[in-house]
């Protein structure tokens, strides 16, 4: 894999927020690695590793786009979820920003019955057939309609199980801020649209 070069910065993680974690009285002992020190009762993350993680995040993922992979971006907190969704769009990939369903993936066989019915659903309301319905037929159906769309708006064009889930790659940094959220997030999309336009170059 080709190392390339991110646009990382140290100030820029830390003007974000990156580098703090949580308490030191509710922490993970798995992060201890990734700690450089503790301050006012909060750990504070290295972000020299931080840096070194997320660069090679980045290669990882410019060079799965430049091969015409799909990806699935996951981020179900609250606070994330607009600039999840928002990251995917850009990037072109799927994603789930709300709660994750038990057996999204691994029954795909049900989850693709369940977006062919979501996608029918969506056919029929913009023809306006649901509006032609009984009321309570037609208001049971809108209700269906809303909750697929909450739950899996960001996936409903996935025809079958993406190569690579961004769900699964470690940077150890701030997840509880918006600025340190956005941060990651564009620093991977970048490298995934950049991927992507080395494979439109070079099919």
């Amino acid at each position: 894999m080709t190392r390339r070069y991110w646009n990382i910065h140290l100030e820029e993680m830390m003007e974000a927020g990156v580098h703090f974690g949580h308490g030191t009285s509710k922490w993970n002992p798995r992060m201890e690695p990734y700690i450089s020190s503790k301050r006012k009762g909060i750990h504070i993350i290295n972000l020299i590793r931080t840096a070194r993680f997320l660069s090679e995040a980045c290669d990882l993922v410019f060079d799965t786009a430049s091969r015409g992979k799909q990806f699935l971006i996951v981020g179900t907190k609250n606070k994330a979820a607009d600039s999840v969704a928002r990251a995917a769009i850009r990037a072109r990939c799927h994603y789930v920003n709300k709660k994750w369903l038990g057996g999204m993936l691994t029954n795909w066989y049900t989850t693709e019955t369940i977006l062919h019915k979501f996608r029918d659903l969506r056919t029929e309301q913009k023809m306006g057939r649901l509006n032609r319905l009984p009321k309570r037929d037609s208001a049971m159906l809108k209700r269906q309609l809303s909750h697929l769309q909450t739950y899996l708006g960001g996936i409903k064009y996935m025809t079958g199980l993406p190569v690579y889930y961004l769900a699964d790659i470690s940077i150890p940094a701030n997840d509880d801020a918006i600025a340190s959220i956005r941060l990651i997030l564009n620093k991977l999309v970048f490298a995934i649209c950049e991927g992507r336009s080395s494979y439109i170059r070079n099919p």
